[in-house]
C-alpha cells in the first residue's frame, strides 16, 4: 500500500510539471519570464486530484430536408438515361440533394419502419457513408439525418484506396455502403447471409443512381477497392465491410 501510495504521489508531480509547461511557453513569447515564489511548506494533507482535460463535444446530428416524393423525371425516363459517369464538375451538391439520394437508398418509408430499398425479413444489414469536401457523414434513417463521422476531405485518400480512380476524388459526394453481415446472420446463418446482403447492396446502389439521374446528377457505382484500405481511410467499424462506392456529381 505505501508504495501505491509514494506512485500516486509522484504521478501528481509529473502531471504538475506538464500542466505548467503551456504557461512557461506563454511567458517567454511574451518576452518574459514569470516570477517565482518560494514553493509551500510540505503538509500531511493530500494531494489535490488533477482532473483530465474535458473530452471534446460531439457534433449534433444535422437534420435533412424532408424527401420530396413526386419530380419531374419520371422512373421510366430516369431508367432511360442512367449512364455510367466518371467526370464532374467542383459544384457541389445541396443539403436537399444529398438528403434525397441517401433517403432513395435507405430512408424510411413507412410507419412501420420499411425502408426504399428491399431487404431480407427487413433486418437492414447496410449503412451508407458520405463522403464529402467537408467531412464523412454517417447516414441515420431514424429521423432522416447525418452525423459527422470524420472530418476533412477524405475523397484522395478514398480514391487511392479505389485503385486511383479518378472519379472518386472528383465526385461531389461519395456515397458508401458498408456491411453488417451479422444482422443477416442472425436469422439466415452462414449460408444464405452473403448472398442476401450483397443483393441488397445491389438494390441500395441502384435505387441512389436512379435518384441521381432523377436529380439531373451523374453517377457510377465502383466495386474495384482495397476494403482494408477503403475501412482504414474511413475509419469504419469493425463489424462493418464496405462493399460499393458510388461517386455522384453534376456530369462535366
Amino acid at each position: 500500500m505505501a508504495a501505491q501510495s509514494n506512485l500516486r504521489r509522484r504521478v501528481v508531480r509529473q502531471r504538475r510539471h506538464l500542466f505548467a509547461l503551456p504557461v512557461l511557453a506563454a511567458a517567454f513569447a511574451a518576452g518574459c519570464m514569470p516570477v517565482t515564489t518560494p514553493a509551500p511548506a510540505a503538509t500531511n494533507t493530500p494531494a489535490s486530484r488533477v482532473e483530465p482535460p474535458p473530452a471534446p463535444s460531439v457534433a449534433p446530428p444535422t437534420s435533412l430536408p424532408s424527401p420530396r416524393l413526386q419530380g419531374p423525371v419520371s422512373f421510366e425516363a430516369a431508367a432511360a438515361r442512367r449512364r455510367s459517369m466518371r467526370s464532374f464538375t467542383d459544384q457541389r451538391l445541396t443539403l436537399a440533394e444529398l438528403g434525397q439520394l441517401l433517403w432513395a437508398g435507405q430512408g424510411i418509408t413507412s410507419p412501420a419502419g420499411l425502408r426504399a430499398a428491399p431487404s431480407a425479413g427487413a433486418l437492414y444489414p447496410l449503412e451508407l457513408y458520405a463522403v464529402t469536401p467537408d467531412g464523412v457523414y454517417h447516414y441515420r434513417p431514424q429521423g432522416h439525418q447525418l452525423v459527422l463521422h470524420l472530418a476533412g476531405d477524405m475523397r484522395p485518400a478514398l480514391a487511392t484506396a479505389a485503385l486511383s480512380q479518378s472519379s472518386v476524388a472528383q465526385a461531389a459526394v461519395v456515397i458508401v455502403i458498408a456491411a453488417v453481415y451479422a444482422r443477416t446472420a442472425q436469422k439466415y446463418g452462414a449460408t444464405r447471409t452473403p448472398r442476401y446482403v450483397v443483393l441488397e447492396a445491389g438494390h441500395v446502389g441502384q435505387n441512389v443512381l436512379l435518384q441521381a439521374v432523377a436529380l439531373g446528377l451523374g453517377g457510377v457505382p465502383i466495386g474495384a477497392f482495397y476494403d482494408d484500405q477503403v475501412q482504414a481511410v474511413l475509419k469504419l467499424p469493425a463489424d462493418q465491410e464496405p462493399l460499393y462506392l458510388i461517386p455522384i456529381g453534376r456530369p462535366a
